[in-house]
């Protein structure tokens, strides 16, 4: 008898403690679910803090920042020559290239070409205008395919080379129209890739800063491309020697407004790279 009253005791208890942790779980469910959710609200309002609002454009970003005045298409190229090979390289070119930019059949002119003397070595680089956009480049490329001397260059030039790209740019409203300039002079090509969406920002800064950069005429051309690594700024500027460039750059420093404009465009940069160039013979920037 005292068993089966002890039994039953038991049972009782333990059904008790199941209704217990039942109810305990679904109110700490409901309790955690409420606090999960007032958690997530506040941190979905304290993270819209921090989100970068973009206003509605109309237009693209070429359109906002790229001259209009014209139609130029720009062609930049990087040739990377075997060693040996950079006196025969630069033989050629100086031999072919010249024609092309001279011959009015041709809606293109070679604005500036050069070897690396720092930066990358065994280098060639190139950069062309198109006056006409595409239209005036695919009218370019089908003419030149039926150039024999052209397409022998190109073939003699493709045994000289261990790599080669290029991108096609346009200019940036603000930068100076990148005309023949005598010599010597040695150039600085400086080439920054951006974060993707940043390119309205970089124009807005440099349309200021290009006026502390004018001093010594320094400036050459600003472009951006349009086809090929993405994002990619080149600013091209001409010195006199490696101390003129030391000088110059220094004086800018010494204009108020310039440390500004340099704080607020190196967060914009993922990554920079700085070429000195020796004009070919054959350039009309010397």
């Amino acid at each position: 008898m005292a068993n089966r009253v002890l039994h039953s005791l038991g049972s009782g208890l333990n059904q008790a403690r199941t209704r217990v942790r039942t109810q305990g779980l679904a109110v700490f469910s409901s309790r955690g679910l409420a606090a999960s959710n007032h958690r997530h609200g506040e941190d979905s309002w304290f993270k819209s803090l921090f989100v970068r609002k973009v206003d509605p454009r109309k237009d693209a970003h070429s359109n906002l920042i790229a001259k209009k005045e014209t139609s130029n298409l720009y062609k930049i190229q990087f040739h990377n020559v075997k060693p040996e090979c950079l006196g025969a390289y630069n033989k050629i070119c100086e031999d072919v290239l010249p024609s092309i930019h001279a011959d009015k059949h041709y809606p293109c002119e070679l604005v500036g070409t050069w070897n690396t003397w720092y930066g990358e070595q065994d280098q060639a680089v190139h950069l062309w205008r198109y006056d006409g956009g595409y239209p005036a480049l695919t009218e370019v490329m089908s003419k030149l395919r039926q150039n024999k001397e052209f397409m022998e260059y190109r073939d003699e030039r493709g045994k000289m080379l261990l790599s080669r790209k290029n991108q096609l740019l346009l200019e940036f409203s603000f930068w100076n129209e990148p005309v023949p300039r005598k010599g010597p002079n040695i150039y600085e090509l400086r080439s920054y890739q951006l974060r993707p969406g940043t390119m309205i920002e970089w124009g807005n800064y440099w349309a200021r800063a290009i006026g502390y950069r004018q001093g010594n005429s320094e400036a050459v051309g600003g472009f951006f491309s349009q086809i090929g690594q993405l994002y990619m700024v080149h600013h091209l500027w001409a010195y006199k020697d490696l101390q003129s460039r030391e000088d110059t750059r220094n004086a800018a420093w010494q204009q108020e407004g310039w440390d500004e404009c340099v704080y607020y465009t190196v967060p914009l940069i993922q990554h920079m790279e700085s070429r000195i160039m020796i004009p070919m013979k054959s350039s009309p920037l010397q």
